[in-house]
């Protein structure tokens, strides 16, 4: 066999990619009910047979044997005319002169594990009504919550039957209460109450971490195998292949049925492992490589060679296929900062060209875990490429999240909220998304505001390890809540964060006990006066122009911005061309330090949300002249129309 550098040196010539690279949208198999055709591309390959098997779960032989015929750009195809809808097969590819079994890079879905790919129908896999499936309309602000399937509802507590908990189904149950008083809303009536808009759903393609056999193992499935599957573990029978497209596709109708728009959890960055069958087809043409090995900006052993051509392709046409046969509404990019600039900005310009701009949400991590360069030299998306990105793709701002609690590596480095110095000017700039005058932030809707994620820490966890006094500590809670929310940009939570998660001080709980990682719903019950202050600023924030625009220009609202230690604040131009809403400007102000601030005011303003009540806006109260802003909290002013005539 061929080296790595051999390897490399054949893919990346121009003959090569001018003689092979191929643009059909029809890899892997189509199979309807007159036809079945599978496609491989394998230009390397020197002979490939079929092997047909009866179901996805058994081991032993074939029970049918076919040869595939080689034809241009080096797409090997066979068909036949009639559905095999329900048969599995796998390949026997000779390249190199050596001869072994592999898998389908294209598979739709498989058998357990992955290991065998199943011949689908999709048109037999669709629930009722399924063609009539649409997102609910959007929102004036999207507001999104990070959700693991098995975390989601793997509690007793939470209300579900026993068969669904830590499955697709329990996205399609509507109505869950706490098992303890049968009245308390959890799951997914509780998330829309508090006014979540978007989901974003941790990895549901096949990863190799979990042994679908038993499904005992939890794992948050950063491990792709299978790209374009749905995870079996996932579904209540994982043998049968079909069985885990329909419940995926019945869990996202349900959703949008809910009120909820669906964000996938994307790792086109990385492979479980190089075990898979982009490798056993195309021996490292799926990964990069520099000096005749394999580089590691993933952190995890190989990075996908997004500079390719086809690799491009590969993940261009998995992310169409995800829309369009999925009907998700967006999508989260693992390391984004291992894929190219390019890649990216076609990925955002088919979506929008297809669906519609601004109708699917690309947005994702702005680095890596490591270092990686393009083998071409392309430049990478990550923080230092900002501005080649599309003014539509979003980045998970670290400089923000960091500024209001402190360093996500660092459990004991404190931000604004918990004490730490010299973080005022930074709030300043995070309050308009980073725009602004020689910013290569384009537009607010390029920065994901977020105080917690599945990575490190939860916010609960992380003030705990800087602030001993819990009561401080609930302070310091809402007022890290208080000031992603009223910045600009498109807000993100960890969910849970509104019942105060915690998972005891796990930072990397990716592979912890289900019994640490799921969340706790009987803390809802408990924390009902933290999740109406969560609901109460969502609601406000929907009325407010000022926080919820988009625009290039949404940085020109904020004006008298000013500063003390410990004390940040800033008016907002918050009128609209519709007028919106009632209060044409707002003033934000946060206190964090354990003593009040005497805030001096010009002209009649209302209070609408405090540390203490967000609901205020509802019917507020007249303030003028001064107004004290109490310690370890925030307060949102709003001057209304008519006072400025």
């Amino acid at each position: 066999m061929r080296t790595i550098k051999q390897w490399a040196d054949l893919y990346d010539s121009a003959d090569f990619h001018q003689q092979y690279y191929y643009d059909g949208n029809d890899l892997g198999a189509t199979v309807t009910e007159r036809e079945t055709v599978i496609k491989l591309w394998s230009p390397v390959a020197q002979a490939v047979k079929l092997n047909f098997y009866h179901d996805g779960k058994s081991a032993g032989q074939p029970y049918w044997q076919a040869t595939m015929t080689e034809q241009a750009n080096g797409v090997w195809v066979w068909s036949a005319p009639r559905s095999f809808h329900g048969i599995y097969y796998d390949f026997t590819i000779t390249i190199d002169g050596e001869t072994h079994q592999a898998g389908d890079p294209y598979a739709r879905t498989t058998g357990i594990n992955g290991r065998r790919a199943m011949l689908v129908d999709f048109s037999r896999t669709n629930p009722l009504d399924w063609l009539n499936d649409r997102p609910p309309e959007l929102t004036p602000e999207q507001i999104i919550d990070e959700i693991h399937i098995k975390e989601f509802s793997s509690d007793p507590a939470g209300g579900w039957a026993e068969p669904v908990r830590g499955k697709f189904l329990a996205l399609a149950i509507p109505d869950t209460s706490l098992n303890s008083d049968g009245q308390t809303k959890t799951g997914l009536a509780y998330l829309k109450h508090i006014g979540i808009t978007h989901l974003q759903l941790m990895p549901i393609y096949d990863f190799g971490s979990v042994d679908e056999r038993s499904g005992s193992e939890f794992n948050w499935g950063y491990d792709p195998v299978n790209y374009n599957v749905p995870e079996g573990s996932y579904s209540t029978d994982p043998c049968h292949g079909e069985v885990r497209i329909r419940e995926l596709k019945r869990a996202i109708q349900s959703l949008h049925q809910q009120g909820f728009r669906v964000i996938m959890d994307v790792v086109y960055n990385h492979t479980w492992s190089l075990d898979t069958a982009l490798e056993q087809t195309m021996p490292y043409y799926f990964y990069r490589t520099k000096d005749g090995e394999l580089t590691n900006g993933s952190g995890c052993g190989n990075d996908l060679a997004s500079e390719r051509s086809m690799v491009a392709k590969y993940i261009t046409d998995s992310v169409l296929y995800w829309a369009n046969e999925y009907h998700l509404d967006g999508f989260r990019f693992d390391l984004m900062g291992v894929l190219t600039v390019e890649l990216m900005n076609r990925i955002q310009d088919l979506l929008d060209r297809q669906f519609g701009a601004g109708e699917k949400l690309i947005y994702g991590e702005p680095w890596a875990a490591g270092s990686s360069a393009a083998m071409d030299g392309q430049p990478l998306a990550n923080q230092d490429n900002l501005k080649l990105l599309s003014r539509s793709i979003g980045i998970f701002c670290d400089k923000t999240r960091d500024a209001i609690k402190g360093s996500a590596g660092n459990i004991a480095e404190a931000g604004f909220v918990n004490g730490a110095a010299d973080k005022e000017e930074v709030l300043l700039r995070s309050a308009v998304a980073w725009c602004g005058e020689g910013s290569d932030v384009a537009s607010p809707a390029q920065i994901i505001n977020y105080v917690s994620a599945h990575d490190n820490q939860t916010l609960w966890d992380k003030l705990t390890s800087t602030t001993p006094d819990e009561s401080l500590r609930r302070r310091q809670y809402r007022l890290a809540v208080g000031i992603y929310l009223t910045c600009q940009g498109r807000p993100f939570m960890l969910s849970g964060s509104t019942f105060r998660r915690t998972k005891h001080g796990q930072s990397n709980s990716y592979r912890s006990p289900i019994e640490l990682s799921q969340l706790d719903w009987s803390r809802v019950g408990e924390e009902r006066s933290l999740a109406e202050f969560y609901r109460g600023l969502i609601s406000l924030r929907q009325r407010l122009p000022a926080l919820y625009d988009k625009s290039p220009s949404a940085y020109r609202r904020q004006y008298d911005s000013w500063h003390t230690s410990g004390v940040v604040g800033f008016s907002l131009d918050n009128d609209d061309q519709d007028h919106s809403s009632p209060w044409t400007k707002l003033m934000v102000v946060y206190n964090r330090n354990q003593a009040p601030h005497l805030l001096n005011l010009n002209g009649k303003w209302q209070v609408l949300a405090t540390t203490n009540d967000t609901w205020l806006w509802q019917n507020p109260q007249s303030a003028e002249s001064e107004i004290g802003v109490e310690p370890v909290s925030f307060i949102i002013l709003g001057q209304r129309r008519e006072a400025n005539h």
